[in-house]
């Protein structure tokens, strides 16, 4: 017996729909982005992704039934997202999941926006044939959050297995060991990005220019963090560059150079920005980026040498990142620990992963009725 669970995922500006079998086998995944409808403004503007969310999630949804060659009569349950995100946002595929679930009689599941993420990794491990061990640690980083968590797998009642028809299913439950004091981590990307007229979002690019870069260029002093040394802060460093930039009148007529010419002219792509920009602003770039993501790989690897876990899960848009994955596939085997990423395409939002998380409450009856509402602040512990 399968059971086949239609993901919705509206969280910030990405409109998405998945099918997903038993939590593992993914017959479909679609996503709409908005990030074109945002570039111009620096960042997401809530009226206009919940505008988007509008007229995207009917066809988003009729087009993840089509890749999938079923109608919503073979859905067994649908999987939303609660929260956390942007409450407008929320609301559109929350609302859109209610009345589906209300009209086919079928099982709503709300599912945290950010177990999905953990979901994500846990789906490209079946896909690798390569399980994690539990516990984990599981850091999530992306353009709104930046937190480390403690995953554990308890086994469901023998009822569930007869429901499911898995030997033995389970759940997860989280504890959260850290969590970024301020500027999340593709967040402090996107700002950096902005004081250098590299564009929106900016992660990708800097990514991608950081290449030509020489990384030890330029010394960040690594974050300190009072009380518990697990959590992160990227604010400090974000205002280094501000700073270093300031003290470098060439780089700021190179910016503005930049934001008058490239970026005006719609020119966003790294292979567009490299011819302009100086030895001096690819080291900065360079720079930036192996500070944030050592941080990251540093303070992980602490946490989990510290809980005595084996099994670190990395997820979210960030995880998307070259410098992160190489880091820690560098640094993590080398301290003993196994590490995991979900593929590109899984590591930003999508409703693969949602789907994949509701499988489990669907298992435990952890149901919801049409009173059912979103959460802008939606804890996962």
């Amino acid at each position: 017996m399968t059971t086949r669970i239609l993901g919705i995922e509206s969280s910030c500006d990405e409109t998405a729909a998945a099918i997903v079998v038993d939590g593992r086998e993914i017959l479909s995944s679609v996503v709409a982005s908005q990030v074109e409808i945002h570039r111009k403004y620096g960042g997401v503007v809530p009226e206009l992704a919940s505008r988007e969310h509008l007229r995207d999630i009917v066809p988003v949804v009729r087009e993840a039934l089509e890749q999938a060659r079923l109608s919503l009569a073979d859905i067994d349950a649908i999987g939303v997202t609660r929260g956390p995100g942007l409450i407008g946002s929320l609301l559109v595929g929350l609302t859109y999941g209610k009345v589906l679930a209300m009209s086919l009689g079928k099982p709503l599941v709300p599912v945290n926006h950010l177990e999905g993420h953990v979901h994500a990794v846990l789906l490209q491990a079946h896909l690798d044939k390569r399980e994690p061990e539990m516990p984990a640690v599981c850091l999530i980083v992306s353009g709104g959050h930046t937190v480390l968590y403690e995953v554990k797998s308890e086994l469901l009642p023998a009822g569930a297995a007869r429901v499911s028809g898995l030997p033995s299913p389970s759940r997860f439950v989280y504890s959260r060991i850290g969590q970024t004091r301020d500027d999340a981590a593709g967040e402090a990307y996107d700002k950096v990005a902005k004081i250098l007229a590299l564009g929106y979002p900016g992660g990708p690019v800097m990514d991608q220019l950081a290449a030509h870069g020489n990384p030890e260029a330029i010394r960040f002093t690594p974050p300190v963090t009072k009380g518990n040394p697990h959590d992160f802060s990227f604010s400090g460093i974000k205002t280094a560059v501000l700073r270093h930039v300031r003290a470098h009148p060439e780089m700021q007529a190179e910016i503005s150079a930049r934001r008058g010419g490239a970026l005006a002219r719609g020119e966003r792509k790294a292979e567009q920005l490299r011819p302009l920009c100086s030895a001096a602003t690819l080291d900065l770039v360079a720079s930036f980026q192996k500070s944030v993501t050592s941080d990251l790989v540093n303070r992980s690897l602490a946490a989990a040498e510290q809980r005595g876990v084996r099994s670190v899960l990395v997820s979210g848009g960030v995880a998307a990142n070259s410098e992160l994955r190489r880091t820690f596939a560098a640094q993590g085997p080398r301290a003993g620990f196994d590490v995991f990423f979900p593929s590109q395409a899984l590591s930003t939002d999508n409703a693969a992963m949602i789907a994949a998380a509701a499988f489990s409450h669907l298992l435990a009856g952890e149901l919801a009725d049409n009173q059912l509402n979103a959460e802008a602040n939606f804890p996962l512990a």
